[in-house]
């Protein structure tokens, strides 16, 4: 068979970038070996999909070259795909810091991504496996166990590494590599962070326990910091503020965790001995969780018993600085089974930021998760899988 366009993976950026393609007159048609449709749709959002960030900007986007993202940012943004979910009537709503979520249902935006490359009269090889992509004098031939199928332009959307029971697999990577194209080294991210399970063995008993922190990591100009939920689990932290920091966080680099970032706990506790006759825990127990005050003051060697008047200064403001500003050195992560996204991937030095199309082989695309730029949570990343499938789809 042969087709104007052939999409590797129908994902979000894939069946973007086909319906834009298909609605050009372009014929277009997208292999998958998985048997579900959009898998990782589904699952997003608890169920909901947290489809687009109102405030999807460059700033919010890792990648080696921060500036690559620009372009496809700004021809299809936040409002245009809004437009679409309103135009099929999907009844959505803002969470949380401009994310948007269905009311219903993430399979209603898998539906309508459907309809749209129906439209475009696109093609579906579903479940199918592709063994093979190899030049050919005019394209490219691509060996399924369906058969062979010719495209004059080949788009690779089959994402990163990240939960890989649904799915995930390196094709994007291996594909990049047989074409001579560079990768930043890939590794999960949006990640829960996990310590030493002896080192961790005092917080295993806080697990389930969440509050709002702001949580930071880096140096002086590298800092990064987030306000968000933080979450213990039996091996680590989770949550929406460590997630955050899981993308900037480089192995042996501490975090710091500020437990009650409206207030300075050490001063607070000085201020109280003058005022109170509570002990430690009770008094603590006004502003954090008693079962995480118990935890703290045990890790950190304090006794709860103790009453706040009969305390040093030096040791208030130990306790403080313990909870003010925490620090921790994390062992790793859960890596890619419980990473939503896979950082790194194809080098945007070998890719046009207009088109995504390789520099030197002309015809070959890669859109989404596939190449080097990662989005905060909230939505950014499926934004960014518009927007890239938006621009390929424009190009082919």
């Amino acid at each position: 068979m042969q087709y104007d366009v052939a999409v590797i993976g129908a994902g979000a950026a894939g069946m973007m970038c086909a319906a834009v393609a298909g609605q050009r007159g372009k014929s277009v048609v997208i292999i998958d070996h998985a048997s579900k449709l959009a898998e990782k749709i589904r699952i997003s959002g608890g169920g909901r999909c947290n489809f687009t960030n109102l405030h999807a900007g460059p700033l919010n986007f890792l990648s080696e070259n921060p500036h690559f993202c620009k372009s496809a940012l700004s021809r299809y943004s936040p409002q245009d795909f809004l437009s679409m979910v309103k135009r099929y009537k999907i009844a959505f709503h803002e969470k949380h810091k401009g994310q948007l979520f269905c009311d219903d249902s993430a399979e209603e935006i898998i539906r309508m991504l459907k309809a749209e490359c129906d439209l475009g009269k696109v093609s579906w090889r579903m479940p199918c496996k592709l063994v093979d992509v190899q030049s050919a004098k005019a394209g490219f031939v691509l060996s399924t166990e369906q058969g062979e199928i010719f495209a004059n332009s080949v788009v690779i959307a089959t994402g990163g590494l990240s939960i890989p029971k649904i799915g995930a697999t390196d094709f994007s990577y291996k594909v990049a590599q047989h074409f001579g194209l560079k990768l930043v080294e890939p590794r999960p991210a949006l990640v829960p962070l996990t310590f030493d399970p002896a080192s961790w063995e005092a917080f295993v008993p806080l697990s389930g326990i969440s509050l709002e922190v702001e949580i930071a990591t880096g140096e002086k100009k590298n800092k990064v910091v987030f306000r968000e939920d933080l979450l213990f689990t039996h091996r680590g932290l989770s949550g929406p503020g460590v997630l955050q920091i899981s993308s900037f966080w480089q192995a042996g680099q501490v975090i710091r965790v500020n437990l009650l970032p409206e207030m300075d706990v050490a001063q607070d506790l000085i201020d109280a001995k003058m005022t109170t006759k509570k002990n430690l825990a009770n008094y603590l127990s006004a502003y954090l969780p008693a079962r995480l005050v118990d935890g703290l003051l045990l890790a950190h060697g304090f006794a709860g018993d103790t009453r706040v008047a009969d305390m040093q200064d030096k040791r208030l403001k130990l306790l403080g600085d313990k909870i003010n500003r925490w620090e921790l050195v994390p062992s790793g992560s859960e890596g890619y089974r419980k990473a939503e996204v896979t950082r790194g991937g194809v080098d945007t030095k070998d890719l046009s930021q207009q088109t995504m199309m390789a520099n030197k082989v002309p015809g070959l695309y890669f859109i989404g998760e596939s190449v080097d730029v990662t989005g905060w949570l909230g939505g950014f990343n499926f934004q960014w899988a518009w927007a890239s499938g938006f621009v390929a789809g424009q190009a082919v």
